[in-house]
């Protein structure tokens, strides 16, 4: 299966049953990201964390009965 890097548009080969195939194919809002630029977002939020001016904003489910 190609798939394309929705962050560098680069385009890959993944094998067509190995599971990250599958959920692209059964559900389109999943979106596929190449090694690199995962890797590249996953250390900068780490560098964002350790500086301490990083807020995660969590749902809060007490808060949200409707």
């Amino acid at each position: 299966m190609r798939v394309k890097c929705v962050i560098c548009d680069k385009i890959e080969k993944i094998d067509n049953q190995s599971p990250l195939a599958k959920k692209l194919r059964n559900r389109p809002i999943h979106t596929y990201m190449c090694k690199e630029c995962y890797e590249r977002i996953e250390n900068r939020t780490k560098e964002r964390i350790d500086t301490g001016n990083f807020r995660l904003y969590k749902k809060d489910e007490a808060n949200e009965s409707w």
